[in-house]
């Protein structure tokens, strides 16, 4: 239980480091947005890859061959769908939540709040964190597909055609 044999430690080390190069060259090669802020299928592929690894290091049924396959799978994937989703509208609002204005013109949208689950003081934190004093100075607060939120105020405002996709 405590130890079982040298062998076994051995192959964790040599597994283990080929296995964690393996995926520092993957997230490289399938770029920056593998990494990015999560929304729902990024955080999915994260924990699968977190799991994946976790496999390949513990389990001697899984050779590092085959986890580097998995890896590389759900690198693709990731890739696939990203790709997806920005070239295809449709498929985008399928994959990824839709932004939604939480406070417009100063006012918060209660029904809306309500139905994100996010609060009053969640709203006035983020705006506090943008620098603003008052919600009176903020035209749209949105709760972006990543579950950041966004503080736009009265006079960056512009033509509001960044607030189009949340209608």
């Amino acid at each position: 239980m405590w130890f079982d044999s040298w062998g076994d430690i051995g192959r964790i080390v040599a597994v283990g480091a080929a296995a964690y190069v393996s995926l520092v060259v993957l997230l490289r090669l399938s770029g920056k947005r593998t990494l990015a802020k999560l929304n729902a299928f990024d955080l999915v592929v994260t924990v699968a890859l977190g799991s994946t690894l976790a496999t390949i290091l513990l389990s001697s049924d899984v050779s590092w061959s085959e986890g580097v396959i998995a890896l590389a799978l759900l690198a693709v994937l990731q890739f696939v769908v990203s790709s997806v989703s920005a070239r295809m509208p449709g498929a985008r609002t399928v994959i990824t939540a839709k932004p939604t204005v939480l406070l417009r013109d100063g006012v918060p949208l209660e029904d809306v709040m309500r139905d994100q689950r996010i609060s009053h003081s969640e709203i006035r934190q983020a705006v506090r964190s943008s620098g603003v004093g008052g919600l009176d100075l903020v035209a749209a607060v949105v709760l972006e597909s990543d579950g950041t939120l966004s503080v736009i105020t009265s006079s960056q405002l512009g033509d509001g055609s960044a607030l189009d996709e949340t209608q």
